[in-house]
C-alpha cells in the first residue's frame, strides 16, 4: 500500500511518468425500436425492451499529474491484448521516459510474464526494462486512480445504450479528447500518514 502511496505524492516527473492502468467490461445493448427524440417539454422517450450485443473491454491508461487519459477498446482482455497496449504506452505514449511506473491490481496478465509470451525474448525485455510495475494490495484495488476515472466515464459517457465496438471506440475517443482538453483529474488526499492512522489493523 504504502509503495503506491509513496508514488501518488512524488512531485510530477515527465521522465518517469506514474500511470494507472485498469480495465472494466463493457456490454453492447441496442434498441429494438427507434426513440422517440426529445420534443420541447419532453425528453426523449426509449422503450424498455433492448437487445444485447455481446461484452467487450475497456483498457485505461490514465497519468494523474498531467491530466491525461488513454482508452481502448478491445475485443477481449486476454495477455496479448495487455502485452500490447504495454507497447503501446513505451513506444507511442512515453518514447523517451526513462522508466513508466505503471500502478494496476493483482489480475494473472498484469505481469512481465504476458509480454514474454505476446512477444519474442529481446523484445519483451526491451519493454520490461522501460516499465515498473506498482501492484495495489489484494482486495485494495481503491488504490488505483484508474477506478476513479472509470467511474467518471460511466456517469458521463457510458450510461445509455451503446450498439457495437466501433460506437463505444468512438464515443470513448470524444470522451477522451474532452477531459484531455480540460486537463481533469484527480485531487488525491489519502497519503502514508493517514493509512497508518486508518489502517492500523493491517499493520504487523
Amino acid at each position: 500500500m504504502e509503495d503506491v502511496l509513496d508514488l501518488y505524492a512524488e512531485a510530477y516527473k515527465p521522465w518517469q511518468p506514474v500511470v494507472c492502468f485498469d480495465e472494466r467490461p463493457c456490454q453492447l445493448v441496442a434498441d429494438t425500436l427507434e426513440p422517440l427524440p426529445r420534443q420541447p417539454g419532453r425528453a426523449k422517450r426509449v422503450d424498455y425492451e433492448y437487445e444485447r450485443r455481446g461484452v467487450c473491454n475497456a483498457f485505461l491508461l490514465f497519468q494523474p499529474l498531467a491530466g491525461w487519459r488513454e482508452v481502448k477498446v478491445t475485443e477481449h482482455r486476454t495477455k496479448q491484448d495487455f502485452a500490447h497496449l504495454m507497447r503501446e504506452l513505451v513506444d507511442v505514449h512515453f518514447p523517451h521516459a526513462e522508466k513508466i511506473r505503471v500502478v494496476l491490481d493483482n489480475l494473472n496478465t498484469h505481469s512481465p510474464a504476458s509480454l514474454y509470451e505476446a512477444f519474442p525474448p529481446a523484445e519483451a525485455r526491451r519493454l520490461v526494462s522501460k516499465l515498473e510495475f506498482h501492484h495495489t494490495p489484494k482486495h485494495a484495488s481503491w488504490l488505483n486512480m484508474a477506478e476513479i476515472e472509470f467511474s467518471v466515464m460511466v456517469g458521463q459517457c457510458l450510461k445509455r445504450r451503446i450498439p457495437d465496438q466501433a460506437t463505444l471506440s468512438s464515443e470513448l475517443a470524444a470522451y477522451t479528447r474532452r477531459r484531455n482538453a480540460a486537463k481533469a483529474t484527480v485531487r488525491w488526499q489519502f497519503d502514508v500518514q493517514q493509512a497508518r492512522t486508518k489502517l492500523g489493523r493491517l499493520y504487523p
